[in-house]
């Protein structure tokens, strides 16, 4: 099959590498600005939609625009797409599986969530065979390297950013990983395939910025680590989601992901709990994410068809977790207890709703985390 890439930054020629050792994939023409990039570089998109010869485009340009325009350009004009860009995907996921369906094509985006880990693809599988009864984990490889820096070498969350970004593990502006957008689009994708439902970032995320190195040391006394987790389950038409720090006990498998690695559990009925971990992002691993929907295209394999149809409407009141909440000064409330170390307050909740959080911390500074129910 003769293909085209659209951008040759990371993910882009990682795709070109690894398909030059393939007989099945072509890669005729790649859409670059810098046309000394490579020899099939062109500047202009329209050489590649009405090339009749390509019939599949790889987006791997990132952000939200020129992207959206470029897949439903291509999706329209008959050419399969694959994607790794999860924000795009996250936002118009809905519109591009219509195009796709409308125009006999395949819009596939495994790449899209963990990288090289093939979690979309177990999530499809287990859905051949039964419902999902919950999907959570560690999404994001930037905020689980600044966790797990701050935890094992007790550096302060801004010191250890800028290791990240030093490293190339975090971008110049980090708040999609950190603040956790990148998370929030990932459960969105997850859950479409998961829950056969397309729902929106109306579910409470909150930001990493908040944790500290006095907050870690505390949590490590009281046997936990902290995780930077996304979730989601539903009940019937409603579902909940979040994206916030997870406090795990010390030897759970969550808490031993080090570095940039993720780790992603799909929870059903007579699998239990299905763990995908590796790494989540880098040039090689995502291009052979990419590479598998390719030949998955080709050969016409599909686990479990990708429908959206379901609708499902968010409740904060579905479930009730116990939370420890850092403040600067202790509350009066109904707290199991609360603990002073230096000069936080660490209150600890009985089992309430998210609605009964979002009141409780509405308005004031504070660390939310969340008392994880993984056993060690």
């Amino acid at each position: 099959m003769k293909i085209a890439v659209l951008g040759f930054g990371t993910v882009g020629s990682g795709v070109y590498e690894i398909s030059q050792n393939l007989k099945d994939i072509e890669v005729k023409k790649v859409l670059e600005k810098d046309l000394s990039k490579i020899n099939i570089a062109t500047d202009n998109y329209d050489e590649i939609i009405n090339d009749r010869e390509i019939e599949l485009v790889v987006e791997c340009m990132g952000g939200l625009h020129p992207a959206y325009e470029f897949i439903m350009k291509a999706l329209q004009n008959k050419k399969h797409v694959v994607s790794a860009n999860k924000a795009v995907i996250a936002k118009y996921l809905d519109e591009f599986l219509k195009a796709a369906q409308e125009n006999g094509v395949e819009f596939r985006f495994e790449a899209s969530v963990g990288g090289g880990i093939p979690c979309l693809a177990g999530i499809q599988k287990i859905r051949r065979v039964e419902n999902v009864d919950k999907i959570y984990g560690i999404f994001n490889g930037t905020s689980n390297f600044i966790l797990d820096n701050m935890y094992r070498f007790e550096n302060e969350f801004f010191t250890t950013l800028k290791t990240a970004q030093e490293l190339g593990y975090a971008e110049a502006d980090p708040s999609a990983d950190i603040d956790g957008y990148d998370v929030t689009n990932k459960v969105i994708i997850s859950f479409a395939l998961a829950y056969d439902g397309f729902i929106k970032n109306e579910f409470p995320c909150f930001t990493l910025r908040d944790i500290t190195k006095e907050d870690v040391s505390y949590f490590r006394k009281k046997g936990y680590i902290a995780k930077y987790i996304g979730e989601a389950i539903t009940s019937g038409n409603e579902y909940q989601a979040s994206v916030m720090l997870n406090l795990f006990p010390t030897n759970a498998l969550e808490g031993n992901v080090l570095s940039n690695y993720n780790m992603i559990t799909v929870v059903s009925h007579t699998m239990g709990e299905v763990k995908f971990y590796g790494q989540g992002a880098g040039k090689l691993p995502t291009a052979n994410a990419i590479i598998q929907d390719i030949l998955d295209i080709i050969t016409g394999v599909q686990f479990h068809k990708t429908s959206i149809a379901k609708k499902y409407s968010y409740s904060p009141n579905l479930l009730k977790h116990k939370y420890v909440l850092r403040f600067n000064e202790e509350l009066k409330g109904n707290f199991e207890k609360i603990e002073k170390d230096r000069n936080n307050f660490y209150h600890f909740t009985s089992e309430i709703s998210q609605a009964e959080l979002i009141k409780l911390i509405k308005g004031k500074d504070c660390l939310v985390t969340k008392l994880s129910e993984v056993l060690a």
